[in-house]
């Protein structure tokens, strides 16, 4: 266990905003976290992953308590099928790397996202054409006051695009400390119609791809649009992918011809973020050092000394200029502390 007073929060948010903690404890084991939430109020701890999905607009004053679980296991196999286990605090792509290392299939599509694995359920992470939900098997969490451990079904968690029960009606209640996923391990189905995964394989000659082929893709297709977290302070994207009417979107089709979108059922579709972020002229607009990435509209960047605030307030006035311009409300994708 890791205890630490008054420290900046920079390395432990992919934005590296400088923000203070007022107590900062790392557990690295179930029991260490028992004993954090024993001798601490729920109410004043600041729960912290991999600090992916977040934006921080100003100092905690609250006890940070960093969920730093690691490992990873196989729990059952049969001929056909694999499901794995892996720590809370496991950094998310090199579980993914992981499991196609030993040919497991199904996070392939799910390559090179930043974060842990703890938070990944809490936001159903999802990334051309997957989501988590579609490998999900179970999840343990730890309720913060009973300290009871919970084992969390699919329809335990009400799984919807970008949210679940934790972002909801459970939201600070559990604190999750591993995740299983149910993978293939042979005849794996490949998702390679989304965005420009069929491009890049057909670019490289694949005509028969595997799943390592598949996380290439991605892993190449991401690093050509998305910046490094390391480099450029980014929370990857921002903002939701707006779900509308189909009357809506055939309405604005009738002004905008090329606006693309994704069929969510008989009703209703997903318009790209990024598309309408880029088409209100706003990819690679700037204010200071908080701005809109140049190749992706949709992920919004620190160019160095950005505060938080700085970063909220762009984000604002890029939803005003969307809603104003094609009455369409974003969402943001982050979670603004």
């Amino acid at each position: 266990m890791q205890v630490s007073e008054n420290i900046s929060l920079k390395a432990y948010n992919t934005f590296g905003i400088d923000v203070k903690a007022r107590k900062f404890i790392s557990v690295s084991s179930s029991e260490e976290l028992k004993k954090v939430l024993q001798q601490t109020y729920s109410s004043e701890l600041f729960i912290l992953g991999g600090g992916s999905n977040m934006l921080l607009t100003r100092d905690i004053n609250k006890t940070v308590l960093h969920i730093g679980l690691t490992g990873k296991r196989i729990i059952f196999e049969t001929e056909d099928e694999v499901v794995v286990e892996a720590s809370a605090g496991e950094n998310w792509h090199q579980f993914v790397l992981w499991t196609l290392k030993q040919d497991f299939g199904g996070l392939e599509n799910l390559s090179l996202i930043p974060g842990n694995v703890g938070t990944a359920p809490i936001q159903n992470i999802g990334a051309y054409g997957v989501e988590l939900k579609d490998v999900f098997d179970s999840c343990t969490a730890i309720q913060v006051q009973t300290l009871e451990e919970k084992n969390f079904k699919s329809e335990d968690c009400k799984f919807g695009y970008r949210n679940s029960v934790f972002k909801q009606s459970l939201k600070g209640e559990y604190i999750i400390t591993s995740v299983r996923f149910r993978l293939s391990k042979k005849n794996h189905e490949l998702r390679t119609g989304y965005g420009a995964i069929n491009s890049w394989l057909a670019s490289q000659k694949i005509n028969k791809p595997g799943i390592k082929d598949v996380s290439n893709a991605v892993i190449d297709i991401r690093q050509a649009k998305l910046p490094d977290p390391r480099v450029l302070g980014n929370s990857g994207s921002f903002f939701k992918n707006p779900v509308i009417e189909k009357s809506e979107y055939l309405k604005l089709k009738e002004t905008y011809p090329e606006i693309p979108c994704y069929p969510m059922g008989k009703n209703i579709v997903k318009v790209p973020a990024g598309w309408l972020i880029d088409k209100a002229g706003l990819k690679g607009y700037r204010r200071g050092d908080a701005g809109v990435h140049k190749n992706q509209a949709l992920v919004l960047v620190n160019y160095g000394e950005a505060t938080g605030e700085e970063l909220l307030d762009l984000s604002r006035e890029i939803q005003n200029k969307i809603h104003t311009e094609f009455g369409i409300n974003l969402e943001p994708e982050v979670n603004i502390f």
